[in-house]
């Protein structure tokens, strides 16, 4: 029982025609700028910690100024004229259609005779979730988002253990904030229990299907600001057919903005978890015994600067934690005997990082990285080894799914060159068998994939995975999208991508360092890429671009950095110190003034990951790399073609960065590279839900890099 999880185009207009390819001189013409370079200042300044800060574009932050309505409607109209007229646009959408559209089926969750799964139809624009009666059973229609409107999106969905009721979130214009609802599948009649406020929420049910526990968070208001909300969480329990309003809670908030609170129910329903995250790198634990509705929560491990994560089953705890051990184990303890002394090691710490361990049809399963690539293992509920799961080299696979008292489990597993396939397993066996896998269009048969190691700045030595035609040769005329993220112990694996494999079919390279900050490696890994060393990430990306260079596979004039998020953080870092080196950026949904994030979006929960300009040795960290404060104080310069994409509802980073950085380096900008601002509508932080504004914001990212790389 996983008791808490945490979270970093539909406009779009795609040719239909053949246009004549227009000549370099004519393809970003002047007209395109239209008075951006002259779009009004302030003369706004901070003192922090005795620093002078200049802020010129912060009247941008406030996106309800109708002036700043005005100039987002017209930097995105002019973005559209330059990216609706690329060359070749036309052909490469044709091509990603058939990527696009296509049949796949998810893996069935079981729950006492009813199976629930997802479908993804070629001809529709979002998945369709299904339920039946036996594994036999006809497929009937759960949820269909596709009849829904336009703005309204499917966010997650939970059924109860018998199966007899699902509850689910429902997210308008794909943002993060969420109503929850539940619906009995055998009618198709939605309950009506509706709750808000269940941003961070999952259902956890009670076995007897009575209600769920989940997490709730107040609306914005005086005493609550739209940062500190998460602070203000509290764990509570639903019983259907009750008033929400009137939910008990479970556990309190904390009333600390840079925590997360989740819970839930073991799977016998005998124990309660609770769980509260600072940042990603600690987190508390306390338990209770849910059969007694007057029991205490009794600490499991408090105020320890390590990461635990808890399975419940047949009355004990398995706690993985990178507690004294950068790389995990897990432990095995009795509740009545929680002090630390008591717990057993079961699975000791490794050259490979563990990534979780989950029980399955009655043993543990657990998921390794070793150079940030997947392993497998089916051990005994005493940790003991049964067997390694055969996978190929060079793939993902997120372990083996199922039920813990149920010998059937499913897993599935990709690479860079092999579409998702998804195989069903006995536990207790290992017989294994194909359950589904994804056909597409693509021959990849003549792509490989190689992993390189580099030195960074310091001497790091760095992995890097490397994604070519066979063919490819090292001429440095190669056209390389150098992706990254670098942060929150999120890792880098190989995994396929429609739009990956496109732009390899085309004769590209792909490369995806494993940098610093993330997880490939372990808790020390992720350590080092943070806080006060958050510049390791930004060298570690560098030196992966000056490697390429070096290496013969690209130059600087074929070469494009690529994020999102975090990742737009980084390459906003990437471009303005080593402006030289790239000749194009994408730079999705970033984080850019990284002296202010914090009060803006889910900014304050983001504290322990990269620090705060409150306090003076980060302020001094945080100035001296902040993408925003770099590009205001630089003054003229020469940057590379640069397309940032923002969304219209991106309530967890707030489009205020982008904004900002796209008028700073518009003013700034010599010569013509083209510096753009994307908005997409109806879209959140991680964008549309629909088929088509996935496709168009790809085909506007290529076009866009192959009109500046080839």
């Amino acid at each position: 029982m996983a008791v808490l999880a945490i979270v970093a185009c539909g406009h779009a207009r795609i040719a239909r025609y053949e246009e004549p390819d227009p000549t370099p001189g004519d393809l970003f013409p002047g007209d395109v700028w239209g008075d951006t370079r002259g779009v009004k200042t302030s003369d706004t300044v901070d003192t922090l910690h005795g620093v002078t800060v200049r802020d010129p574009y912060r009247w941008l932050e406030d996106e309800t100024d109708p002036d700043v309505q005005r100039w987002m409607s017209d930097e995105d109209a002019q973005a559209r004229r330059v990216l609706d007229r690329l060359p070749g646009r036309g052909d490469l959408a044709a091509r990603l259609e058939k990527l696009f559209y296509y049949d796949a089926l998810g893996a069935p969750s079981h729950h006492k005779g009813r199976f629930f799964l997802t479908r993804k139809h070629a001809e529709r624009e979002r998945h369709v979730v299904y339920w039946k009666q036996g594994d036999a059973g006809v497929e009937k229609v759960l949820f269909d988002p596709n009849t829904w409107g336009d703005e309204t999106s499917l966010a997650g969905w939970w059924p109860s253990h018998d199966g007899k009721h699902v509850a689910y979130n429902v997210s308008e214009h794909n943002s993060d904030e969420t109503t929850l609802r539940v619906i009995d599948p055998a009618t198709g009649a939605t309950l009506p229990d509706a709750i808000a406020g269940t941003k961070y929420a999952a259902a956890s049910w009670a076995p007897d299907g009575s209600g769920f526990y989940y997490t709730w968070v107040p609306p914005v208001s005086p005493a609550v600001t739209v940062e500190e909300r998460p602070g203000f969480a509290e764990l509570r329990f639903h019983k259907l057919g009750t008033d929400p309003a009137l939910d008990p809670i479970v556990h309190p908030a904390t009333r600390n903005p840079q925590t997360f609170l989740g819970g839930g129910i073991s799977y016998d329903g005998h124990w309660l978890i609770a769980q509260v995250r600072h940042g990603w790198t600690s987190a508390d634990v306390y338990f209770k015994d849910a059969r007694q509705p007057s029991a205490p929560w009794r600490p499991l491990v408090v105020g320890v600067d390590a990461l635990f994560d808890i399975d419940v089953w047949r009355g004990r705890f398995f706690v993985t934690t990178n507690w004294d051990a950068p790389r995990y184990r897990t432990f095995k303890v009795d509740p009545a005997h929680p002090e630390r002394a008591a717990w057993r090691e079961i699975i000791p710490e490794t050259d490979a990082t563990l990534q979780g361990v989950s029980v399955v049809g009655e043993h543990l399963v657990a998921t390794y990285l070793r150079r940030a690539a997947s392993e497998v293992e089916v051990r005994d509920l005493d940790g003991a080894l049964v067997r390694k799961v055969a996978l190929p080299p060079l793939g993902t696979s997120g372990g083996i799914g199922g039920n813990p008292d149920e010998d059937t489990g499913y897993f599935a597993y990709s690479s860079f060159t092999s579409p998702q396939v998804i195989y069903r397993t006995s536990i207790r066996s290992g017989a294994t068998s194909v359950w589904t896998k994804i056909e597409l269009p693509i021959d990849t048969s003549e792509m490989v994939t190689e992993q390189v190691f580099y030195p960074s700045k310091d001497g790091t030595q760095v992995s890097m995975f490397l994604v070519r035609k066979k063919s490819a040769v090292r001429d440095g005329k190669n056209p390389t999208i150098l992706y990254g993220y670098g942060g929150f112990n999120v890792s880098q694996t190989p995994a396929f991508a429609a739009s990956r494999a496109l732009w390899i079919e085309r004769g590209g390279i792909y490369a995806i360092p494993n940098l610093r900050g993330g997880g490939e490696y372990g808790e020390a890994w992720h350590r080092a890429g943070m806080l006060l060393d958050k510049q390791n990430v930004f060298d570690d990306f560098i030196a992966a671009g000056e490697y390429l260079v070096k290496e013969g596979w690209t130059s600087r004039d074929h070469l494009a950095i690529s994020g999102g998020s975090n990742g737009g953080l980084l390459v906003g870092a990437a471009l303005t110190q080593r402006s030289d080196l790239w000749k194009a950026v994408i730079c999705a949904v970033p984080l850019l003034d990284m002296l202010r994030y914090h009060r803006f979006g889910s900014g304050r929960t983001w504290v322990p990951e990269y620090g705060s300009a409150d306090d003076a040795a980060q302020f001094r960290a945080l100035h001296a790399y902040s993408p925003y404060r770099r590009a205001v104080e630089a003054g003229s310069h020469r940057y590379p073609a640069i397309l940032f994409d923002s969304a219209d509802h991106d309530d967890r980073v707030d489009p205020m960065h982008a904004r900002k950085m796209a008028a700073v380096l518009q003013a700034n900008q010599l010569g013509d590279a083209p510096i753009l601002l994307r908005i997409e509508r109806n879209a959140g932080h991680t964008g549309g839900d629909k088929v088509r504004q996935q496709l168009e914001r790809v085909v506007d990212h290529l076009s866009f890099l192959e009109s500046q790389l080839r």
